[in-house]
């Protein structure tokens, strides 16, 4: 992709130039989650953007690519770009290795490793999502989910060769996976490593491929994984399970197994944080009057005295009747109850009346409810 067809880095992970190493990283876990190739298959454009994302990530993750990016743009973080002597500069010694020798650049969420290299190189990552439900969110669970990855061949045992055979050593790179290649350029010779084009940096070539994985040694299976969920997950939080991702190779790792969490609502209880948000219907003559009532909790029921007086959309606090914090499950946040007070409908005549009787005591007494103050206020407005 030649540079003035590059999206602008910044652009690409959907930040400003004043965002935090925090802010970068999290935004690069959201655009490669979204465009994650096992997400997606055999989506082309997801694939090119997921690409983007890395590239962009790799270069604003660190320091001081960051800044020759943000003083010089793409030309800064260019292979052969030289701030003191511009393009073709000295200094590099024994040749530079290119962005393929950089190592890896999908960071935390999808593996590591360098490509084109017959080193170890770790499992990529996998995701999965997982619905719990409020109270297993709340107090944690055991769970299983199915999760799509690659795991080593069980008939070749990973070899990738069939029975009675085994890999040669590739004679073009002597077994190292990759080769170097001269070049010259504005007078300058450059060397770099590249992976071998006959072995494709694996180092090794199969002249008799296992029948069941065609000689990669790895195959695409579908597992059962149990996941152990902690006491206080929130909605679009991820779990990770180590090593339950993709086989590594040459003896490096597997990757981790990331699972997103989304909680399914509950009928009486939402949640903002550790604290569990709930209203609480009253009747009106329990609010006027004072009463003691139970309200729901995750523990079961609990009893509270309703203040005399108690208004619509007064809120009560239950301490300790929350959600345990997900970083320490000892501490739990509270229940925030919101008191809702129903209006009485279907009254009798009999009800009606007294209903009216009352009216007249409360404003002859001086009592009436602020709201018909307003409305009075207003009336003797309108009538001047």
């Amino acid at each position: 992709m030649a540079n003035e067809n590059k999206r602008d880095y910044y652009e690409v992970l959907g930040v400003d130039k004043n965002a935090s190493a925090d802010d970068i990283k999290r935004a690069y876990r959201k655009k490669a989650m979204q465009y994650h190739p096992d997400r997606n298959p055999g989506d082309k454009s997801a694939e090119a953007k997921f690409k983007e994302c890395n590239e962009a990530y790799e270069v604003l993750s660190n320091a001081e690519k960051k800044g020759l990016y943000d003083q010089y743009g793409f030309a800064g973080v260019d292979p052969n770009f030289n701030p003191n002597a511009g393009f073709g500069g000295g200094g590099f010694g024994g040749g530079f290795g290119g962005f393929g020798d950089l190592g890896d650049i999908f960071g935390d969420l999808f593996g590591g490793g360098r490509r084109g290299s017959a080193g170890p190189r770790r499992g990529e990552n996998v995701a999965a999502r997982l619905e719990l439900t409020f109270e297993e969110a709340a107090f944690g669970a055991e769970k299983e989910v199915s999760v799509g990855r690659i795991e080593f061949c069980a008939k070749c045992a990973g070899s990738g060769c069939a029975d009675g055979s085994k890999p040669e050593t590739c004679t073009r790179c002597g077994g190292s996976g990759s080769v170097r290649t001269t070049q010259n350029f504005m007078g300058m010779t450059m060397q770099s490593s590249t992976a071998c084009p006959a072995c494709g940096g694996r180092g090794t070539i199969i002249k008799n491929p296992c029948s069941t994985c065609k000689g990669k040694g790895k195959v695409r299976r579908t597992a059962k994984v149990k996941v152990q969920v902690p006491a206080g997950v929130d909605n679009g939080q991820s779990v990770r399970v180590r090593g339950q991702g993709s086989a590594g190779s040459s003896g490096a790792p597997a990757g981790d197994l990331l699972v997103e969490i989304s909680i399914r609502r509950h009928p009486l209880f939402g949640r903002n944080g550790a604290d569990v948000l709930c209203e609480m219907p009253v009747t009106f003559a329990q609010a006027a009057l004072g009463a003691e009532i139970e309200v729901p909790t995750l523990d079961g029921k609990v009893r509270y005295t309703v203040p005399e007086g108690t208004q619509t959309g007064t809120v009560f606090r239950l301490r300790g009747k929350g959600i345990p914090h997900v970083d320490n499950n000892r501490s739990r946040g509270d229940q925030l109850v919101t008191v809702v007070v129903e209006t009485p409908t279907k009254l009798s005549k009999e009800q009606k009346e007294l209903l009216r009787k009352f009216d007249e005591s409360a404003k002859s007494s001086g009592n009436q409810p602020k709201i018909s103050k307003f409305f009075e206020k207003l009336k003797q407005n309108f009538e001047k």
